[in-house]
C-alpha cells in the first residue's frame, strides 16, 4: 500500500493524472523482511474534444 501511494504521489508531482502498466516486484532484504516495488508509466489523460 505504501509503495503504491508513493508511486501515485510521484506521478502527481510530475503533472500526471494517471499511472498505467503498473507492476509490482518484491525482494528479500533480510530474514523476515522484504521490499515491495511499485512502478508504472505516469501519463496525463485529457478528454477528446
Amino acid at each position: 500500500q505504501q509503495a503504491t501511494q508513493r508511486m501515485l504521489d510521484e506521478a502527481t508531482r510530475v503533472g500526471a493524472n494517471a499511472v498505467i502498466n503498473v507492476r509490482y516486484s518484491t525482494s528479500a532484504v533480510t530474514a523476515g523482511a522484504a521490499e515491495v516495488y511499485a512502478y508504472g508509466t505516469a501519463v496525463l489523460l485529457v478528454p477528446e474534444s
